[in-house]
């Protein structure tokens, strides 16, 4: 099995650093992914990033993931409330996927109650922004063989 995570963003993520930091913070999804390719390192693990705003490219990212990873890191975003066919594609997969967001949508905006990622992830981590894909990864790291 490779020992390769897949770090899944969805829509407007690619603005972190610049959009609304009062709510996602400012650090760049480019500082997240140097930040989580440093700590996998303590684990055997390389980290890709990926982003994209189109729900199918992430539907293909997680297809892909099934053969060429050990695990995902998913922040979906707001396709988190929307995306039935990312709930989908996430119950073909047989390797642990949490789930992550910047934001506690339980303090935000009525809508972002409903949650069609959560029911089908190993594990949700949420509000506690950058820090949240560290956790991701270091549990990802416990869950995956260590071949």
């Amino acid at each position: 099995m490779p020992r390769v995570i897949s770090c899944i963003n969805g829509p407007t993520l690619n603005l972190l650093g610049e959009r609304e930091p009062e709510i996602y913070g400012a650090m760049s999804l480019k500082d997240i992914g140097d930040l989580l390719s440093e700590e996998a390192k303590a684990f055997a693990l390389t980290v890709e990033m990926k982003q994209s705003n189109s729900e199918g490219q992430l539907v293909d990212w997680l297809q892909d993931a099934r053969k060429n990873a050990a695990g995902v890191i998913l922040n979906a975003a707001a396709y988190s409330h929307t995306s039935i066919a990312l709930h989908d594609v996430l119950r073909t997969l047989d390797i642990p996927v949490i789930e992550v967001h910047l934001s506690n949508l339980a303090a935000r905006e009525e809508f972002r109650s409903t949650n069609y990622i959560s029911p089908v992830v190993k594990g949700s981590i949420a509000g506690l922004g950058p820090t949240g894909y560290v956790l991701a990864l270091k549990a990802l790291a416990t869950l995956i063989p260590s071949n």
